[in-house]
């Protein structure tokens, strides 16, 4: 297990699980943590990817949609969980969204009890995060900024809609890869903002660890004109909440503003 600090006194403690593709997107969430009051100490569990992910940009879109599903079995969140589980973390979270809602609702429902189990604590995954995000700020229309082939966005699509969320507009960016997605800066991120967002959507979502989105919530949430929800905003945000902390946070998006009940959705 890998541990950041971001402060240490009477830090709460999360355990990360994140895809083994080392120094793409943690370094957003160690960001997003030091703007956030209580200080958090990160535990990061690291989640092994399946065969063939280095040739996964090669593959067809049923190829690619494979590839990303194995890499939330069930093999790997346990080895991944059991890494973090020596901190006692107050709780856990599966931080990819495509390792997550690959699965289903249902699929993604089950990784978080399996979590939960393995490592002794209240666990989410990103996808599980949107999910409770949305019903939290009672949004049921939302458009998508997604980085993935079309093929695997249908999938989150289904998701959303099981959870009582319909996708009005999306885009489709079939990123070549993680390591891609973490060089993406500001003026890429606004521009997926501006391609996505429509009148029909009463958010945005964009859904992908591996951008480095902390820096820039607020501009987001400027340009578009509305929330915008990002997978480590939601992804911290709630875990948080199912550690029981509901202290609102500035600067860090419309999301941040909300108080809820915490729920697995």
């Amino acid at each position: 297990m890998t541990e950041k600090v971001i402060a240490d006194e009477n830090p709460i403690r999360l355990g990360l699980l994140y895809p083994d593709t080392r120094g793409s997107g943690e370094d957003d969430f160690y960001a997003l943590a030091r703007q956030i009051d209580p200080a958090i100490r990160i535990g990061l569990g690291y989640v092994p990817w399946p065969e063939g992910r280095e040739k996964a940009h090669l593959l067809d879109g049923k190829g690619k949609r494979e590839v990303l599903r194995g890499l939330g079995d069930a093999a790997g969140l346990r080895v991944a969980a059991r890494a973090v589980r020596p901190m006692a973390p107050g709780a856990v979270t599966w931080a990819c969204s495509s390792g997550s809602f690959l699965h289903g609702l249902e699929g993604a429902r089950g990784q978080t009890r399996l979590i939960q189990a393995e490592a002794g604590a209240p666990a989410s995954s990103t996808s599980m995060a949107y999910v409770a995000a949305l019903a939290a700020m009672g949004i049921t229309r939302v458009s998508l900024g997604s980085v993935y082939h079309p093929l695997v966005t249908d999938v989150l699509i289904e998701l959303l809609a099981d959870a009582g969320v319909e996708t009005v507009h999306r885009i489709d960016l079939d990123a070549r890869s993680d390591r891609q997605l973490a060089a993406w800066e500001g003026p890429r991120l606004l521009e997926i903002v501006d391609r996505s967002n429509t009148a029909a959507a009463e958010a945005v979502l964009i859904p992908e660890t591996a951008l480095h989105t902390a820096a820039h919530l607020e501009d987001l949430e400027l340009r578009a004109g509305k929330p915008v929800l990002t997978a480590t905003q939601v992804t911290l945000w709630h875990a948080l909440l199912l550690m029981g902390i509901q202290r609102p946070q500035t600067g860090l998006g419309a999301l941040f503003q909300v108080v809820n009940q915490p729920t697995s959705s």
